[in-house]
């Protein structure tokens, strides 16, 4: 007999469907055979993520299996290869909800995937474009039936983002917490290493990635500031996952941030590109076109790690215009000392603080920036960026430069 939980388990797998086929098909999709032609599965603490990539949109239908527990996801005018008979290899054995996964020929025209379930889950399946290099994807993202906000708040942003209810159920207390910022309190940092998941971000000429290098950057400036009395750090990421870039922006006022700190490290069209760079919000355009380039690059981030469910809740009213100009203001700031501690370990790309519209720098109440530690695309800085060494000089110029900022006693003030 299934528990309680399992039958409501199985209520939302199957709710509004009937097992009904979802369509999002082109005529030529429709007509022609669809080819998988990769398979990634993306396993992380708070979801479990699997792609599939064809040559055509696929036409699919989902539905639960109990005793044992199982999601199973048809494709219609698929068959079976190579790659789809790989599933089941790239089932990692620490991932939290997928137990294994096994794929057959169901009939001539159907390709059955089956997932053995570790824990009760809600499954969230849809289609993304092209975009990049990923050719038509179908995305099913598994999270855990009985979300624990407490255990795990960054699942009750997901769940929210995910149902269009981000921007309604954020906390009404805007701004720092109460208490002067490095006195009465910790300063609170939020660092947000930037792509993940099924966005890789750059990617040098060797290989590397940029989500796996700004992540361990990531987590050696926590550890630095965690050693400071004064401060706080948290992290948008601290696995290889994807999280839209408004979930982020939610995490930092959720945890009432003082400073939002992005790092990246990005590439440009010429491999000739090098120096490192901070970037500020702008809300008037791009202070340069390499700044505007690389906002687009940076936004595209949601394009390739799913569509955006949730509304703009930032639009143009005359109040949040001006508590952003005076957060762009400090933000600046920030940036400028930030900027002066990263041109002691590596070439600048610019001497001051660039600006454009990055979406995950619009945080209307928290001085943000965005810092492109290297060019990814540049062979040697791709070198530079791969080394312990390097890394750690990166985090310590970030820390330097939050402790300059806040060792002005009116900011100290000003965020309290």
């Amino acid at each position: 007999m299934p528990d309680s939980s399992s039958l409501m388990s199985r209520r939302r797998l199957l709710q509004g469907a009937g097992a009904m086929w979802l369509l999002s098909v082109s005529k030529v999709g429709f007509a022609a055979s669809s080819q998988v032609i990769a398979v990634r599965v993306w396993p992380a603490s708070s979801y479990t993520r699997v792609t599939l990539e064809s040559n055509h949109q696929l036409k699919y239908r989902q539905f639960a299996l109990s005793n044992p527990e199982r999601v199973v996801v048809d494709i219609e005018g698929a068959h079976l290869n190579s790659v789809l008979k790989g599933i089941g290899s790239q089932v990692r054995g620490d991932d939290p909800f997928i137990k294994s996964a096994r794929v057959g020929q169901f009939d001539p025209k159907t390709v059955r995937m089956v997932f053995e379930l570790k824990q009760n889950v809600t499954p969230h399946l849809f289609g993304l474009a092209p975009v990049a290099e990923f050719k038509e994807r179908l995305v099913m993202d598994l999270y855990p039936a009985n979300m624990n906000s407490e255990q795990d708040p960054l699942l009750a942003l997901l769940e929210d983002y995910n149902t269009g209810q981000l921007d309604k159920k954020m906390p009404a207390e805007k701004g720092p917490q109460p208490g002067k910022a490095g006195r009465d309190r910790p300063i609170v940092i939020m660092l947000d290493p930037g792509h993940g998941g099924e966005d890789p971000g750059a990617i040098g000429p060797n290989k590397t990635r940029e989500k796996d290098i700004v992540l361990s950057i990531a987590r050696r400036l926590k550890a630095l500031l965690d050693k400071e009395g004064n401060m706080k750090a948290y992290m948008t990421r601290n696995e290889d996952v994807f999280i839209p870039l408004k979930v982020r922006v939610a995490k930092a006022q959720k945890q009432r941030a003082d400073l939002f700190v992005s790092i990246h490290a990005d590439a440009f069209t010429t491999a000739a590109a090098r120096g490192s760079s901070v970037f500020a919000l702008s809300t008037k355009g791009a202070t340069s076109t390499a700044a505007k380039y690389l906002a687009q690059t940076q936004n595209a981030s949601d394009l390739i790690g799913g569509v955006g469910k949730s509304g703009d809740r930032y639009l143009d009213h005359t109040m949040f215009d001006m508590v952003q100009s005076l957060t762009i203001n400090d933000s600046l700031k920030f940036g400028k000392e930030v900027l002066h501690r990263l041109g002691k370990v590596n070439k600048l790309h610019k001497n001051s603080v660039d600006q454009a519209g990055f979406a995950v720098l619009k945080a209307p109440d928290i001085p943000s920036i965005l810092v492109e530690t290297a060019f990814l695309s540049n062979p040697e800085e791709e070198r530079k960026l791969r080394t312990a060494k390097f890394q750690q000089e990166v985090a310590e110029s970030i820390l330097a430069g939050i402790k300059a900022y806040f060792s002005d006693s009116s900011r100290l003030a000003r965020r309290g």
